[in-house]
């Protein structure tokens, strides 16, 4: 007589089972996924280094902007912010071209494949006019997207396979420091504050020894919404800290500054690095 019971059921593999994998208990493993997952695909598709475009996901394309407001006009809606909206949106067109005009610039160096990619945090607003000027241009460009309760994630002109998305803000900035040659940063929110300061204190405390030059664009949001000059005076940091970054409303002078840092300092570093 076989007492052995039938269909006796197969134990999943540790790796396999997503109660575990979504467990506390397997945190440190999600953590290496969100390293090693880009890691490969960015080799993949030999994604050397980026150009980094921070700024707001709630700036409009002037197209959408001024259709939102005619919209309003024609239902005596309130318009005040649908005008400023537009007035805004002067900033998603500024990064759609300058994304462009740097994809183009990438694309015709010599032997330079994979090299100065523009990337961006893979939503909409900036993030979407960085990947679409990119995408005009002929070029691939990538979305490091996050996973949120209130925003969609992979605006629709991310290289589809270079479009991530993750579940860790600090693995997501990771990726953004630790490829990057370059920063360009829009105006923005806490999201894009937080963005820039981390990449300006990694720089100070040399953390980040390679030099990257950054942009911010758009001198009046920037004066009115960071005094650095104030952070001198009051001596919480460096006069020569103010040297870290270019502030400018001109597209030309921040394609050439850019360029110009890329071509010395990172021409002959390709790769990531901190």
């Amino acid at each position: 007589m076989n007492d052995k019971p039938d269909n006796i059921p197969q134990p999943i593999k540790a790796y396999k089972d997503e109660h575990f994998i979504n467990s506390p208990s397997a945190r440190v493993l999600r953590i290496i996924a969100e390293y090693l997952a880009p890691k490969e695909r960015l080799a993949l598709h030999d994604i050397k280094d980026t150009i980094v475009f921070f700024g707001s996901a709630r700036i409009k394309s002037e197209e959408e902007a001024r259709s939102a407001l005619d919209a309003l006009r024609e239902t005596t809606g309130p318009i005040l912010a649908a005008e400023r909206a537009l007035e805004m949106s002067r900033y998603y067109e500024a990064t759609r071209e300058l994304s462009r005009r740097l994809t183009e610039w990438s694309l015709g160096l010599p032997g330079a494949e994979g090299r100065f990619v523009v990337c961006s945090g893979g939503g909409p607003g900036i993030m979407e006019a960085t990947n679409r000027g990119a995408a005009e241009a002929g070029g691939k460009s990538v979305g490091l997207g996050i996973s949120l309760p209130f925003e969609q994630s992979g605006n629709p002109y991310i290289t589809p396979d270079l479009n991530f998305q993750f579940h860790y803000f600090f693995m997501r900035k990771f990726w953004f420091a630790y490829v990057a040659k370059a920063f360009v940063v829009m105006p923005g929110g806490f999201g894009t504050l937080d963005e820039l300061m981390e990449i300006l204190t990694l720089i100070q405390t040399r953390k980040m020894t390679k030099k990257v030059p950054i942009v911010l664009f758009g001198t009046r949001f920037w004066d009115e919404v960071i005094s650095f000059p104030s952070l001198v005076r009051y001596g919480t940091i460096s006069p020569e800290d103010l040297n870290l970054f270019l502030k400018t409303d001109s597209l030309d002078e921040a394609f050439d500054y850019i360029t110009h840092a890329l071509m010395t300092h990172a021409w002959d570093k390709p790769g990531g690095s901190m």
